[in-house]
């Protein structure tokens, strides 16, 4: 299956602690880190919860 990559690119010191729970669940513990996600439906809908503290690279 494809992959994305995703770089957190803000902080997430005064996000609401949904949002810092959604980056735990991603794999993103610091700033400028990249993971690498499934392409897949759910990975989607969780970039899109915190899509102003990530960047998809590819």
């Amino acid at each position: 299956m494809a992959t994305i990559k995703v770089q957190q690119v803000k902080s997430r010191i005064h996000a609401p602690k949904r949002q810092k729970a959604t980056l735990d669940t991603m794999g993103l513990k610091k700033l400028n880190q990249i993971v690498e996600l499934e392409d897949s439906a759910c990975n989607r809908g969780l970039i899109q919860a915190v899509h102003h503290l990530v960047k998809v690279i590819g």
